[in-house]
Order: C-alpha cells, then structure tokens, then sequence
C-alpha cells in the first residue's frame, strides 16, 4: 500500500481509501447487512487502508455508526474523515454536529472533518456582514464561509478534529477558504471520464497544496467495461451530464456525450486489453498517478468487493499510456467543460 501526505499536515493516509457510503444502505444503496459492512472494515485495515471516508448525512449517521462499529479496537489504525451538512454549517450547528459524529463513530477525535457541500447560495443581511466583518469579500452564501470555519478552527483547537477539509469546492469557494485558514483536502468527483476539475480546482489545489480525494473514480461503474451503451445503464446512474437530459432521472439541461463517453470506453478498453489488465485496474492507476491527487474512493459492500479493487494497486502506467488515455477522453473534457457538478447543469460547485 501507497501512502501519501494529508495535505500539508503529518498525516498519511492510504492512497486507496474506503468509501463508507454503501454501509448506510437505505434508498440510494438498499439492504447492506452490518455484519458484511464490519467484515469489510477489517479487511481494509489488514490489506493497508487506513483511510476511512464517511458523513453525517448518510442515512442520518448510518455509515458513521456502522464503521464505528468496524472499528472498535483498531481505531488507532484509522485516519477517518467525515463531514459535516450544508444545513449544519452556521457556526452552533457545526459544533452540535460534530459531537454527534463522535458518538455515532465511538471516537474522541476526527483525522479530518470536511465541509460537505458549500452553503446553499444567497446573501442573507448577517452573511453580509459577517462577511465583510471578516477582512475579505463575501463568499455569496446564505451562511458566510467565515463563521463556518471560524467554528472548525475552535473544534480543531480543542483537539476534536486534527484538520479541516472541503467536498465539492470549486474554484471560488476553494479560494474563499484557503484564504481563511489551512484546508488540506478537497473531495471532488475525478476520472478518467469526468476531467472538469482540470480546468480550474486542479491547478488551485496543486498551488494551495490541497491534496485531491476522488469520489467516482470509476465513474459510476462506467470505467468497469459493464455496460456497452448508454442505453445499458440503470436510470439511477443515467442521470448525470454525461447522459442525455432526456433520461428519465436526468436534472439537468446538458445534452449529454453518450456517443463520445462510449466511443471512449471502446478505446479505453483496448488499450486495457493491450496491457493485459481490466479496464477498472487501468481506469483506477491512471487516477492514482495523476498529480496533486492524494487519494482515490473506492466504494466495497464486502471483503470480496474489496478484494477485487486491490490489484490496481500494482498496475503502473508509462508516461505515454497516461497521455493516450488522456488523449482518448479529451473531447468528453471538452464538452463538459468546467463545471465539475455531474448532475446539475446550474453549477453548485463556485
């Protein structure tokens, strides 16, 4: 296992990380039996991950509780990261929530506490002022950045979490916050098919030494080689930019990229083929090799799922690979531009 700085701080944490979210089970992931949920905890610590990733907000602590549960008497093992709600981020609100995340996860401390999305935008009269209180212009949410961090710093303080991290941070909200204190990560959505932090956060996390943690590195099963069109794809997963805005989930107003999103896959999956390994393993190594990245999610309901995400770790692409896969996926790049949200085409990463 490959360990890397978080952020700027001492930490390690393992370059493979688990993404709890299954754990909750509930509307999104349906019936996951706890046991199967410890049982895959354990097996993380003893293959070398040590980087647990969660948050309040699945299913109301579920997945805080049920890793909890999977690490009582190893948490010294753990780094856990978990975050906090964007209806919890008025300054009582964030203390109240992270005593509530301490006890659904049975420790006295969180390794990193991250802002899961930012506040819902507007302008309230006390966010203006408070923002303008502050030193630096207002950040144009309805709770200003300011008090938000200004509360994760007491919390740091006093030892209940040892460092501040954000989720989906775009270019304006990541650089309201690094001016403010010490961010050491941002959790972004990243793939080999979904490169619009590229653009802007990339270069910013890079500069302000924000390390990058991927959320859908896989992009949702697409980068397994499971589906062989658009049309494959359960409507659950068909709802994001890269699809059609006439999918019946879609909320967005995107056209979408299916014919290049799987004319891209084709490729990808040759060039898989060539080095002798499946498509996920390449997909995942070439994230992993990609600079300012300090971290990739991998999303395991069992040890065996998890199993099966390990190999990639001993997949290394040469230099000219990674640009070809690059090249294969820069006119997805190109059509989804900028906006880093696959779901909504009114952007609410800033």
């Amino acid at each position: 296992m490959q360990y890397r700085p978080l952020g700027k701080t001492d930490i390690k944490v393992s370059v493979m990380a688990l993404g709890c979210w299954p754990f909750a089970g509930g509307a999104v992931w349906g019936e996951q039996d706890d046991n199967d949920s410890i049982a895959t905890v354990h097996a993380a610590l003893d293959a070398g991950i040590n980087f647990f990733d969660t948050a309040e907000g699945y299913e109301e602590g579920k997945s805080e509780r049920v890793l909890g549960q999977g690490l009582k008497g190893r948490r010294h093992e753990a780094v856990i990261a978990t975050k906090v709600s964007p209806n919890h981020l008025a300054a009582e609100d964030v203390m109240l929530a992270c005593e509530r995340s301490l006890r659904n996860l049975g420790t006295d401390y969180i390794d990193l506490y991250q802002i899961h999305w930012p506040s819902r935008a507007g302008l309230p009269q006390r966010a203006a002022k408070a923002a303008m209180g502050s030193g630096g212009s207002s950040s144009g949410r309805e709770v200003p950045l300011p008090e938000t961090i200004e509360a994760l710093e007491r919390l740091k303080k006093v030892g209940k979490i040892r460092a501040i991290g954000v989720s989906n941070f775009a270019r304006q909200d990541l650089g309201h916050a690094v001016r403010l204190t010490d961010i050491e990560s941002d959790q972004i959505p990243y793939s080999l098919i979904w490169r619009a932090i590229e653009y802007e956060i990339k270069p910013l996390c890079t500069k302000n030494k924000v390390g990058i943690i991927c959320y859908s590195p896989l992009a949702q099963g697409l980068l397994t080689g499971r589906y062989r069109s658009a049309d494959d794809v359960p409507e659950g997963l068909a709802r994001t930019r890269l699809f059609s805005n006439k999918r019946p989930m879609a909320r967005h107003d995107d056209p979408g990229c299916e014919k290049e999103a799987f004319e891209a896959i084709r490729k990808i999956q040759k060039v898989a083929d060539r080095l002798g390994e499946p498509m996920a393993n390449v997909a995942l190594a070439w994230i992993r090799q990609r600079r300012g990245v300090m971290s990739f999610l991998v999303g395991a309901r069992t040890p065996d799922e998890l199993k099966r995400n390990l190999p990639t770790l001993d997949v290394k692409l040469d230099s000219a690979t990674s640009r070809e896969l690059a090249r294969i996926t820069e006119p997805i790049k190109r059509k989804i531009g900028k906006n880093a949200d696959p779901w909504n085409s009114n952007n609410r990463m800033r």
